[in-house]
């Protein structure tokens, strides 16, 4: 059931209509890193990014995926993070240095699930590396069902993003691609994720037949019994726009979308051009997004509501 905080919150994250189109930024590390080749980076130069992308590109879209460190808390305190779109908080640190087999799940530090509430954010996001078949499966698995039940607590919904690997030497055969993001998706949805952030189940680098794509799309909608949302995994824009067309013409809420809406303003140091930039090319993209996100199925076909009864705010707390 879904709760009536959960309620609140989703409807906050999505566009009138019931679709997500979230612009992610809470990238840390590997943006920092990508920044790092181009100029040389401060917190000052790092936070400056996020603002402008956030500033520029968050009017088109329904939510903002950030960061508390660099992002939430700098925009709170100098007024450029918009309070009129949700906002969505990770509770993670990833280190990707690692093979995704020795990423667990490492929290941020004095970060939970309490505070993301406390501090009047939407939703909360995880990210767990996984695979079926991994040594740690089953320690994934229990770390999304402490999530879920803190969530639970809480009344906030959690989107969980689960991404995929080869659990051996060798890479992913195109069917073990499919295969790990279809049962990624199921498990976690059966474990209580509220949305499920998913990567494009066919790996485009060996198939660009949209049929395939689209019976792979199919399936997974199937399958999954939680609204999802589509991730944008480092594609390119062109790409990624249109995995997102046919994954919301085949079951998905939307999309969670990050580096192929910004990508290139990482390869510009200088402040002028990079607003330049996001303004006259991102935010058209933004806004393609957006259109593309409104074909899709509204989040609230996917879940159940039970009907308040008016006395309902008496038993609210245990709900």
């Amino acid at each position: 059931m879904t709760t009536p905080g959960k309620l609140r919150a989703l409807d906050a994250c999505s566009t009138n209509g019931g679709h997500f189109n979230v612009l992610a930024i809470d990238h840390r590390g590997n943006l920092w890193d990508a920044l790092a080749e181009h100029t040389t980076v401060d917190d000052a130069f790092f936070t400056a990014f996020k603002r402008d992308a956030i500033e520029l590109l968050s009017p088109y879209a329904s939510a903002i995926l950030l960061d508390p460190i660099y992002g939430i808390a700098p925009g709170l305190q100098a007024g450029w993070l918009p309070g009129h779109v949700g906002l969505l908080c990770p509770l993670e640190v990833t280190d990707y240095s690692l093979h995704p087999g020795q990423r667990g799940f490492q929290p941020i530090p004095d970060w939970s699930v309490g505070k993301i509430k406390r501090l009047g954010a939407n939703a909360v996001k995880l990210l767990l590396f996984y695979h079926p078949q991994a040594e740690n499966a089953a320690t994934q698995q229990a770390i999304a069902a402490a999530v879920v039940k803190d969530c639970a607590r809480y009344d906030i919904p959690l989107f969980l993003e689960p991404i995929v690997y080869s659990p051996t030497a060798a890479p992913l055969s195109a069917s073990g691609y499919r295969d790990a993001v279809l049962e990624a998706a199921i498990t976690f949805a059966n474990i209580g994720a509220d949305v499920i952030k998913t990567q494009f189940p066919v790996d485009v680098t060996h198939s660009s037949d949209e049929r395939e794509w689209r019976a792979a799309l199919r399936e997974l909608d199937d399958a999954c019994k939680t609204p999802w949302a589509l991730l944008s995994a480092g594609a390119g824009y062109d790409v990624f726009r249109r995995q997102a067309a046919a994954a919301c013409e085949n079951g998905a809420s939307g999309v969670i979308v990050g580096r192929a809406v910004w990508n290139e303003a990482v390869q510009m140091p200088d402040p002028a051009a990079r607003r330049d930039l996001l303004r006259n090319v991102c935010a058209g993209r933004v806004r393609e997004l957006d259109a593309i996100c409104s074909t899709g199925r509204p989040w609230r076909e996917k879940v159940t509501i039970t009907p308040f009864s008016t006395d309902w705010v008496a038993g609210y707390e245990g709900m």
